[in-house]
C-alpha cells in the first residue's frame, strides 16, 4: 500500500521528466520544429496520465447507452488527443488576433521610419550610453496593462533601430524590453496571474499593484545589470527577421531627421492600444472598488451621473479597451503612418503584410503547442503531486510559494497558470479555519514570492520563449542562454527583495 501511494504521488514527476525529455530531445537532436515537438510532448504526457477528466474506463457494453443527441465519453487514449487538440484551439483564439496585429504594427513602425524617431528621441534625452536603462524603464511603465508577448512585438522595432543607429549592445536593448516586460506582467493587476492570485490570496488589489510595481523595480534593475554584463560575453547579431529587411532599416537610420514622421505619430501606434487598454482596465478595477465603497471610485460613478451612466460608460470602455480592437486602431493608425511617409498604395501595402503574418502563424502555432502541453501536464496530477510532496516536509511558506510556482512554471510553460495553480494550493496553508492568516508576516510576501516564482526558468514550452527568439532573431540556444538565464536572475533577485523586506518590514 505504501508502495502504490509513492508510485502514485511520484508518477507525474515521471511524466514531467519525459515529457520535457521529449522537446528538449526532439528540437536539440531531432531538430523536430518546435510545433511537432510540443504536440508530441502534450500527446505523451496525456498517454501516460493515470486518469483523464471525461474519459471512459470501461466498455460501452458495460454502461448504459447515453441520451440521444449526446456522445459517449472516449477511451482514454482517444480523450488524449481530443484534448490537445482542444487545448490547442482554445489558446489559438486566445492570442492569435492580437499577436497577428502586433506584428504588422511592429513591421509598420521598422518601415515607416518611426521606430528610428522614437530611438532618436530616446538618445536625446537619455544619451546613447545610458539607452538600455532609458528602454527598460519604458518597457516597464508601459507594460503595466498589456500582456508581455504583445508588448515585446511593440517594443523590439525600437531595440533593432537603436542597434542600428549605436551599431552596438543590441542584446542588451532585447533582454531589458524582456526585464521590464516580464516582471510587470507577473506582478501587477490587472494581468490575469496577479487576478488570480489577488482573488485566491485574499489580497488587497490597491496594495497589490502597489507593491509588486515597487518591489518589481529592483528586480527588472538587477535584470539589466545582469544584461549589460551577458551583453560584453555573449555577442548575438542583428539577423534579418520577417517584415523589413536590414538593408531597408539601415537606409532609414541615414535617413535626416526632417525625412522621418514626427514623434507623436511614431509613438502614437504603441500608445494608443496602451491607453486603450489601461482605460478599461482602470474601470474593471474601480467597479470593484466602488463595489467596496472606495471614496475614488463612488467619485468616478458620480461623474458618470450615477450606476446607470457608470455601467453604460463602462459597456463602450469593454468594448474599445479589448486588446484586439486596442491593437486593431494600433495597426489602423501604423499603416495611416506607413503609407503617408513611403507614399504607398493600398496594393503595396498589402504585399508587405505577407512576412510578418507568416511570422505570427509561426508564433501562434508553437504558443498553442505549448498550451496543449500545460493542459496535458496539469491533468497528469502536477499539481496534486508538488503539494503532496511540500506538505511531508517543514518548508518556509514564502520559498514554498516560489519553488512551487517555478516548478509548475517550467512544467507547464504559463506563468498565469503557474500562479493561479500555486496561489489556490498554498493559500489553505496560510490561513486558520476562521480564515485568518497563520503566517509571521503580512499575506502580500506570499503573492510576491509566487508571483517571482511563476516567470523563471522560461524555456521552450513558454510562448515568450519563442515570440524572443523569432522576433529577436535568435535561435533556440541563444535563446535558452539569454533569455532564459536572464528571467531567472530576475525572478530569484525579486524573491530575494522579498525575503529581505519580509524579514526588515513583516507587517504583522
Amino acid at each position: 500500500m505504501q508502495l502504490l501511494a509513492a508510485t502514485t504521488t511520484y508518477w507525474p514527476f515521471v511524466i514531467l521528466i519525459v515529457s520535457v525529455g521529449f522537446v528538449m530531445l526532439g528540437i536539440s537532436k531531432l531538430r523536430l520544429p518546435a510545433f511537432v515537438a510540443l504536440i508530441g510532448a502534450a500527446l505523451i504526457a496525456g498517454l501516460m496520465a493515470d486518469k483523464l477528466p471525461e474519459s471512459r474506463e470501461t466498455s460501452p457494453l458495460a454502461e448504459k447507452f447515453p441520451e440521444p443527441g449526446k456522445s459517449a465519453p472516449k477511451f482514454h487514449f482517444a480523450r488524449a488527443v481530443e484534448m490537445t487538440a482542444t487545448e490547442f484551439g482554445k489558446t489559438a483564439g486566445g492570442i492569435a488576433i492580437s499577436i497577428c496585429f502586433a506584428g504588422l504594427i511592429g513591421m509598420c513602425l521598422m518601415e515607416s521610419g518611426a521606430a528610428d524617431k522614437v530611438v532618436r528621441r530616446f538618445l536625446a534625452a537619455f544619451g546613447e550610453n545610458n539607452a538600455g536603462v532609458a528602454l527598460l524603464l519604458s518597457t516597464y511603465v508601459l507594460s503595466v496593462p498589456i500582456f508581455f508577448d504583445t508588448m515585446f512585438m511593440l517594443m523590439v522595432p525600437l531595440a533593432k533601430a537603436l542597434r542600428i543607429r549605436t551599431g552596438k549592445d543590441y542584446l542588451l536593448y532585447v533582454m531589458v524590453i524582456c526585464a521590464g516586460g516580464v516582471t510587470t506582467h507577473s506582478m501587477t493587476v490587472p494581468h490575469p496571474g496577479p487576478m488570480a492570485m489577488v482573488e485566491n490570496l485574499k489580497v488587497d488589489v490597491g496594495l497589490s499593484i502597489m507593491a509588486g510595481f515597487i518591489v518589481g523595480l529592483p528586480a527588472a534593475l538587477g535584470g539589466w545589470l545582469f544584461s549589460r554584463w551577458l551583453n560584453k560575453r555573449i555577442e548575438i547579431p542583428l539577423r534579418e527577421t520577417p517584415g523589413s529587411s536590414l538593408a531597408d532599416l539601415r537606409k532609414i537610420v541615414d535617413k535626416p531627421e526632417s525625412e522621418l514622421p514626427g514623434f507623436l505619430v511614431s509613438i502614437a501606434p504603441v500608445v494608443v492600444p496602451i491607453l486603450m487598454i489601461s482605460f478599461a482596465s482602470f474601470f474593471t478595477v474601480a467597479q470593484g472598488a466602488a463595489a467596496e465603497g472606495r471614496a475614488w471610485a463612488q467619485g468616478l460613478v458620480s461623474l458618470c451621473g450615477g450606476q446607470g451612466g457608470f455601467l453604460t460608460a463602462m459597456k463602450w470602455v469593454e468594448f474599445i479597451g479589448d486588446k484586439n480592437i486596442a491593437l486593431f486602431f494600433g495597426t489602423v493608425l501604423a499603416c495611416i503612418v506607413l503609407i503617408r511617409q513611403r507614399k504607398l498604395k493600398f496594393g503595396e501595402l498589402e504585399s508587405m503584410f505577407a512576412a510578418p503574418l507568416e511570422t505570427a502563424g509561426t508564433i501562434i502555432l508553437i504558443t498553442a503547442a505549448g498550451g496543449a502541453f500545460g493542459l496535458m501536464l496539469r491533468n497528469a496530477g502536477m499539481a496534486d503531486a508538488i503539494k503532496a510532496v511540500a506538505l511531508d516536509y517543514k518548508i518556509n511558506i514564502l520559498v514554498l510559494g516560489y519553488v512551487v510556482a517555478l516548478i509548475l512554471r517550467i512544467a507547464q510553460g504559463s506563468a498565469t497558470v503557474a500562479m493561479l495553480t500555486t496561489s489556490a494550493m498554498l493559500y489553505p496553508l496560510s490561513v486558520d479555519a476562521a480564515g485568518v492568516s497563520t503566517l509571521p508576516v503580512h499575506q502580500m510576501y506570499l503573492f510576491l514570492s509566487i508571483g517571482f516564482g511563476a516567470f523563471g526558468c522560461s524555456w521552450m514550452n513558454d510562448s515568450g520563449f519563442w515570440v524572443v527568439s523569432r522576433l529577436g532573431g535568435m535561435t533556440e540556444k541563444e535563446t535558452l542562454k539569454t533569455w532564459t538565464v536572464t528571467l531567472t536572475v530576475v525572478s530569484l533577485v525579486g524573491f530575494a527583495v522579498t525575503m529581505l523586506l519580509a524579514a526588515v518590514l513583516p507587517f504583522k
